[in-house]
């Protein structure tokens, strides 16, 4: 898999190997996000129905540079994916009101 990527205005290909573990991916339905002056730091969790203990699956720890480009990328495709399926209602409200939409 490779992905291209702009730098200093030149486009470079990057190699992305992803192995047959990592492919399978981890089920998360929660998040935390702290953060200091260098790192932002992503927690994945999974909350089990009725559960009142979450259990981290992932972590990532982003550059601050990396985390506002993941931002845009996320917002990007989210809108991507309201085009082509339709709003995603925010928790709490209904489908017709999916409250205010981040840009």
């Amino acid at each position: 898999m490779s992905q291209e990527t702009q730098k200093s205005g030149k486009r470079i290909s990057i190699q992305i190997e992803l192995d047959p573990e990592m492919a399978c991916g981890t089920y998360v339905n929660m998040a935390r996000i702290f953060h200091n002056q260098t790192e932002f730091v992503i927690d994945g969790l999974f909350v089990a129905p009725g559960d009142h203990k979450a259990a981290v699956r992932a972590r990532l720890i982003l550059s601050p540079v990396h985390a506002k480009t993941m931002q845009a990328a996320l917002a990007q495709n989210v809108s991507a994916y309201e085009e082509k399926f339709g709003v995603i209602p925010s928790p709490g409200r209904t489908s017709k009101d999916p409250g205010p939409r981040l840009h």
